[in-house]
């Protein structure tokens, strides 16, 4: 039987640490990866992320992320709502029967 590989978790403060040596100080992903114990491509794609939220942004004020939270965040109040209605429905059509 496999074992699951467990992949490590690293926390805001240290992506944000990488990509700042790659973008502050110049050194390349494959250095910062190597230097940190991480898989460079990692780095890279935190480095793309980081360039394109500093582009979103420039451009419209709000990063993939934040509208990625709003969209989930939207969703959820979405189905409480479609929740609340049905309920209501019933218990309308409860109460007027109850009336007649």
């Amino acid at each position: 039987m496999k074992e699951k590989i467990k992949r490590p978790k690293y926390t805001k403060e240290f992506k944000e640490d990488a990509i700042k040596l790659v973008t502050e100080q110049g050194y390349s992903c494959n250095e910062v990866g190597k230097r940190l114990g991480v898989n460079p491509s990692n780095i890279t794609r935190w480095v793309r992320e980081y360039r394109q939220d500093q582009k979103d942004i420039a451009e419209g004020g709000v990063t993939r992320k934040e509208l990625e939270e709003k969209i989930r965040r939207l969703e959820k109040e979405n189905k409480r709502l479609e929740m609340e209605r049905e309920i209501l429905k019933k218990a309308a059509t409860f109460f007027a029967k109850e009336s007649n």
